[in-house]
């Protein structure tokens, strides 16, 4: 064994990726005595920022922007050694950056605001997180506050929200900041559903975003109008797949920045230069909480599965749900940390829990 790669997802509620990867880069470091690459990973969501500059190296950049409540508050982005710049729609735009639930109101405006510093600091090419978003405005409060303006039936300029989606009659794009045609925009995102209707971003995601059935009827229907009228105005294509991520801002970035969209983990994988570093490399160690069927569908493991080429591959969990024929037809070792033990047991203890599971397994593999 000369060399492994170690690079899981976290353990949502009970370790973060980072001090994952530390407990089974140190255990591989004692047992099997080897080189360890250390790559904590997220799909695309809150925390990738933070996963990307300690893989990558880079720098962190602080802004004033607006909240999804329109209150000034600080958000942060980062741009990587190569001048790209990573940025989360949950710094600026999340749900936990306002007080309490604003289904109709918040806005994006202070994603457009991140995006426009980014711009003003030289950057020009662009990966965008789109997890945990408080907002279904499509993108529209983004747009606006990158030059966008949106008119009411009366002529009226207006940023619109959720809540006045409806209320666009024009929408008018000459004033675009002209940096963003020279810009490379490519979003991070692992939801599939559609913009509008029973399976998109109101009626799936709006409810988690404090609203009520009578607010999602109304966000669905915004979404249904101010589809029309970009599609109209903005010469932009259909809403497609995906688009209804971050309540409808994965539209809003295809249709007003030209964006393509790539699953979250193809991103971050593509951005931790993996497959570079997977060439010569002998095992890979990944690892996640629930271990599931939709961990081989687009999830962490799928990713690093599609691009692991031949390569054993074991994987570190709380728990796992994968069939036994289905683990070994993917080449996946699955070693489950706190068998036997409560969930909550498991959680609050986590790091003891991996740490004697990680040095029972690699003290076995070396014996």
């Amino acid at each position: 064994m000369q060399k492994v790669i170690v690079i899981p997802d976290s353990f949502k509620g009970s370790m973060t990726s980072q001090e994952v990867t530390d407990i089974l880069a140190e255990s591989i470091e004692e047992h099997l005595k080897c080189e360890v690459v250390r790559l904590p990973i997220a799909d695309g969501g809150e925390g990738s920022v933070d996963c990307i500059l300690r893989a990558k190296g880079g720098s962190r950049k602080t802004v004033t922007v607006h909240s999804p409540e329109g209150k000034l508050i600080e958000a942060t982005y980062g741009i990587l050694p190569d001048g790209t710049a990573v940025l989360e729609i949950a710094e600026s735009s999340g749900l936990t950056k306002q007080t309490g639930f604003r289904a109709l109101e918040a806005s994006t405006f202070g994603f457009g605001e991140l995006i426009r510093a980014a711009l003003d600091e030289g950057c020009r090419k662009f990966f965008l997180c789109l997890g945990g978003s408080a907002t279904t405005d499509c993108g529209c409060g983004m747009a606006a506050a990158l030059g966008i303006t949106f008119f009411d039936r009366d002529g009226r300029s207006f940023v619109p929200a959720g809540g006045t989606l409806s209320a666009v009659s024009k929408i008018e794009c000459s004033r675009l900041d002209q940096r963003i045609g020279e810009a490379e925009f490519t979003v991070m995102s692992d939801v599939t559903n559609p913009l509008y209707g029973p399976l998109g971003a109101a009626y799936i995601y709006a409810p988690q975003k404090g609203a009520t059935k009578e607010e999602v009827a109304v966000l669905d229907a915004g979404l249904i109008h101010v589809a029309e009228v970009i599609e109209r105005d903005c010469q932009a294509m259909p809403p497609e797949a995906g688009a209804g991520a971050a309540g409808g801002a994965g539209y809003g970035c295809t249709a007003f920045l030209r964006a393509k969209t790539v699953s979250g983990i193809e991103g971050m994988l593509e951005l931790c230069q993996f497959d570079a570093l997977v060439k010569d490399c002998d095992l890979v160690v990944t690892g996640e909480g629930c271990l599931d069927e939709q961990s081989l569908m687009g999830k962490v493991l799928s990713g690093i599965r599609k691009h692991a080429g031949n390569r054993e591959i074991v994987s570190f969990c709380g728990i796992c749900k994968v069939p036994a024929e289905e683990l070994c037809r993917n080449c996946v070792i699955a070693v489950e940390i706190a068998r036997g033990i409560s969930i909550q047991e498991s959680m609050e203890n986590g790091q003891y829990y991996l740490k004697l599971a990680a040095d029972n397994y690699f003290k076995q593999r070396m014996g």
